[in-house]
């Protein structure tokens, strides 16, 4: 069990903040940004659900981190209840990063299409964010490995006390 309390105080802290900011995103930041840039609305409307369904899968994770670290400091962290919410992290993620790939093709695509707007600068850097938001994904699914294994010894290790 962690039995640093301050820790925990601050990653909780640092998830509302997270939380916040995100909510701040799909609200205002997004809507705003995209009615700018974009005026006609098939563009727009699209762009701006996928993004924010985007953004919702990862306020979800921060739901499920949360919940997670009330079984820690219940000492409840090796249990069926947290591999439900691991698992709901990597279904979280898994949907985000899908949302986000493809996404990222659409565009591509239609920059490769576009003779006008070829540019291979926007699709290396959609590439770039593809990857690197396939890592959490990728981690956690580890990290749930590890979790169901770290539970089954600490069953084996409750039976032999």
């Amino acid at each position: 069990m962690l039995r640093s309390r301050p820790v925990l105080l601050l990653l909780r802290a640092v998830l509302v903040l997270a939380a916040l900011w995100l909510l701040v995103l799909i609200g205002f930041a997004l809507p705003g940004e995209l009615s700018d840039g974009t005026p006609d609305a098939a563009v727009r409307l699209p762009v701006q659900l996928v993004l924010s369904l985007v953004l919702l899968s990862v306020l979800a994770v921060i739901v499920c981190i949360w919940r997670l670290l009330s079984l820690i400091s219940r000492d409840r962290l090796f249990s069926d209840a947290s591999r439900r919410w691991v698992d709901a992290i990597v279904w979280s993620l898994a949907i985000g990063w899908s949302l986000l790939a493809g996404f990222a093709l659409v565009v591509t695509a239609i920059i490769f299409f576009t003779p006008e707007i070829r540019d291979p600068g926007i699709p290396m850097l959609l590439f770039g964010v593809v990857v690197l938001a396939s890592l959490p994904l990728l981690l956690m699914i580890v990290m749930r490995g590890l979790l169901r294994q770290a539970t089954g010894y600490r069953a084996e290790l409750d039976e032999v006390i």
